[in-house]
């Protein structure tokens, strides 16, 4: 198969999996987004939709935000992890949303990246998912599969978000990076890892990884 063949066939095989693709994050509108995206961080998105709702409740825009202190913010997050952090982000970046742009959320990535608590993932995910400008945010599924199957050298994240943008069609950035996650998570995940299952790494997937993965079954 040339590069392209292995591209489209990802890209057919995404789509009959996953034709109408679920937001791994509760929210209700760009803020809420921003702010359980921020929480995600060396977290996990069921974790995170269990406190958003806590968080919310008291505070679902900047207004409210800044009427909470840090440690207020920090208490009801703790369960996500990292919460001293995260607490000032939040803080932080609702003054500056109500100081800057009127309580309303920029749609320009290197707006939100500036920012606290906001780095280039985080506003990737914002602009593709509140507001459907392309963009292709890249996470530990992505990394893991676009080396899987052949498509990025696995160096680094900048380097497998080059990748997909230059390999995948601009108009399905926002809804394959989504599908790429929700099939890493089901059928190529990093731990107990079953290759029958995983039909695109088999069929299209770099040799060394499933060299590998037979290797490592057989000594097991």
């Amino acid at each position: 198969m040339t590069k392209k063949e292995k591209v489209d066939f990802a890209i057919k095989t995404l789509d009959e999996l996953y034709p109408t693709i679920p937001i791994p994050l509760d929210h209700k509108d760009p803020y809420t987004l921003l702010i359980a995206v921020l929480l995600s961080a060396q977290s996990t998105d069921v974790r995170v939709n269990q406190i958003t709702p806590l968080l919310f409740a008291k505070a679902d825009n900047p207004y409210d935000m800044v009427k909470l202190t840090v440690e207020e913010i920090s208490e009801i997050i703790k369960p996500v992890g990292l919460s001293p952090m995260k607490s000032k982000g939040i803080y932080g970046l609702s003054k500056i949303l109500i100081d800057k742009y009127d309580g309303k959320v920029p749609q320009d990535i290197a707006l939100l990246e500036e920012l606290p608590g906001v780095g280039h993932k985080t506003a990737s995910v914002v602009v593709s998912q509140a507001f459907g400008i392309p963009a292709f945010p890249v996470d530990t599924h992505i990394h893991r599969l676009m080396y899987r199957w052949g498509f990025s050298n696995g160096k680094n994240v900048v380097q497998t978000e080059r990748d997909a943008k230059r390999l995948f069609p601009k108009e399905l950035w926002n809804r394959l990076h989504l599908q790429i996650i929700w099939y890493g998570r089901e059928y190529s995940p990093a731990r107990g890892w079953d290759l029958e299952k995983d039909i695109i790494t088999k069929t299209i997937g770099r040799k060394s990884v499933i060299n590998d993965y037979y290797k490592n079954k057989k000594s097991r």
